[in-house]
């Protein structure tokens, strides 16, 4: 049986409203729960980005049973792999043991504020690779010092440090990535449904772990509310993830994206109040034999109607998938 997520998008809620948002997502019976991890959001009509990990600290206070996760950090350019280990270790002793990693090679929209340029996809591959020895290293305890091609440290310690380390999750997009997060990784995160993927995470040792992917939705009873919503937000979706990772900024989104159609977000979005088109967006990730998946709730102001509509209809209807 699929686990079905709850999505605390960073890019379209302030942080109480976040930890409110999760506290229902539990009450609604969610398996797990992720959190964005972004300085911008993609669109200036989402309107949001605070900092994802001061609102893990008060999510992991203010619930009792859902599981969290980053979806994804990037360790090699806001943040050093050796403050990322700090922050992960904490957080799961915050939450009892329920917090997962998620990390990543990240976006140029998020990582180019410490105005430390954006290399080729190869490049922060190798980083991400050698960001997550670290995060490993010092998840093994005792005392690091590292030298390499992309990161120094110095001495380095956890000195609160869980008895079990947070399970680490790997976004994936090809084979190079595939490989480390076989290599690395607890677990596979995608945003597309691929078998292919999936196939090479095993090949590279990732074989029987879970496999997290992640589908947008607009729920509205109002079809056509939910479309406008839809396209007003979530319209830099639809440009897949090569172009995603390279755009600096919300005003490049929008020029992006300035053709792009009510019609198109509607065509790749569930849109509405009809279970059955969520189940059908869900189900490719399923078939690729993806273990969980989390759905967003676009528009941060229609997140309650949601998991009222998602306690009653939507999560029984997924789980018979």
């Amino acid at each position: 049986m699929v686990r079905i997520g709850y999505t605390m998008m960073t890019e379209q809620s302030g942080p109480r409203e976040l930890v409110d948002h999760v506290v229902g997502a539990e009450r609604a019976g969610f398996d797990f729960s992720v959190v964005s991890d972004h300085y911008f959001p993609w669109l200036e009509s989402q309107g949001h980005s605070p900092y994802a990990w001061s609102v893990l600290g008060a999510a992991a206070q203010a619930t009792d049973r859902i599981p969290l996760m980053t979806y994804v950090t990037c360790p090699t350019f806001r943040y050093h792999p050796a403050v990322v280990a700090q922050k992960a270790a904490t957080v799961q002793l915050l939450s009892g043991g329920r917090f997962r990693l998620g990390l990543g090679s990240g976006e140029n929209l998020n990582e180019h504020v410490v105005g430390a340029g954006w290399p080729a996809a190869h490049v922060r591959l190798d980083m991400l690779e050698e960001a997550v020895g670290i995060i490993r290293a010092l998840f093994d305890g005792g005392a690091v010092s590292h030298h390499g091609p992309h990161f120094d440290v110095e001495n380095a310690k956890l000195w609160d440090l869980p008895d079990e380390p947070p399970p680490i999750g790997i976004a994936v997009s090809g084979d190079r990535s595939c490989e480390i997060a076989g290599r690395y990784g607890d677990l596979l995160v995608a945003v597309e449904p691929s078998r292919e993927l999936v196939a090479a995470f095993g090949t590279h040792g990732g074989a029987g772990k879970p496999c997290v992917g992640q589908v947008p939705v607009c729920y509205d009873p109002d079809r056509e509310a939910a479309v406008a919503r839809a396209h007003e937000q979530f319209r830099w979706a639809l440009g897949g993830w090569e172009v995603n990772a390279e755009l600096p900024g919300t005003a490049a989104f929008a020029a992006a994206t300035r053709h792009t159609r009510p019609a198109d977000v509607a065509g790749t979005v569930p849109c509405g109040d009809d279970v059955d088109a969520v189940a059908a967006a869900v189900r490719p990730y399923v078939d690729a034999g993806f273990t969980e998946v989390a759905l967003v709730q676009i528009g941060g102001d229609h997140q309650e109607p949601f998991l009222d509509w998602a306690a009653a209809k939507l999560l029984p209807a997924l789980r018979d998938l």
